[in-house]
């Protein structure tokens, strides 16, 4: 993993291991739910209904954290940045988004890394779908069923309909039985067209 993915896996780790406490998570979501307004110790105790010492320690660790802003019994608001740049960190350090850089016409059917939905079967995007996936298989050779789930559970939880359509698309080939896979044809180059380019089924 490069250094930098390395920092920003650790950045993330850091966000969300302060927002697993629950007196922090409660703090922060009362901020956010403030907005520039923010509140002050007193209000936040007040809205949580906890002593004011409590609160002062949950903002004390989300200030550390850079997920909130103020100091002492001034007025502490949300800082959403941070939480954003630990999604996005998150976002990156999932097995398919280099591949999802090549095709950026398909990003709107994933949330976070992962399929959310399969474009219509007609639709060029169909067919380039399949190719991406195919892309990330990255077969090399013959393997069981399992083994391609497994490989394709790391991007979605329709790994059933995902398998039929790479079928359908003409990348993956199974044996008679149904029970062995590989992939159907050589992947063509990556282009910076990638995007744009329908692939025929074949």
């Amino acid at each position: 993993m490069p250094a930098s993915a390395s920092a920003d896996a650790a950045r993330a780790a850091e966000i969300l291991a302060q927002l697993c406490a629950p007196p922090r998570l409660a703090a922060f979501a009362e901020l956010v739910r403030r907005g520039k307004d923010g509140a002050t110790l007193a209000e936040l105790a007040y809205a949580l209904d906890v002593p004011v010492q409590q609160a002062g320690e949950a903002c004390a660790r989300l200030t550390g954290a850079g997920l909130a802003t103020g100091t002492g019994n001034g007025v502490y608001r949300a800082d959403l940045g941070a939480v954003r740049e630990a999604v996005a960190a998150v976002d990156r350090m999932q097995p398919i988004a280099p591949l999802l850089g090549e095709y950026p016409n398909l990003r709107s059917f994933f949330a976070h890394g992962r399929l959310t939905a399969l474009p219509p079967t007609l639709s060029d995007r169909y067919q380039q779908i399949g190719e991406l996936f195919a892309r990330f298989l990255a077969l090399d050779g013959l393997h069981d069923e399992d083994e391609i789930n497994r490989r394709l559970s790391a991007a979605t939880d329709d790994v059933a309909g995902v398998r039929r359509m790479l079928v359908e698309t003409g990348w993956l080939e199974r044996d008679r039985a149904g029970t062995t896979y590989g992939l159907a044809r050589p992947l063509p180059a990556m282009t910076s067209s990638a995007s744009h380019r329908a692939t025929p089924a074949g």
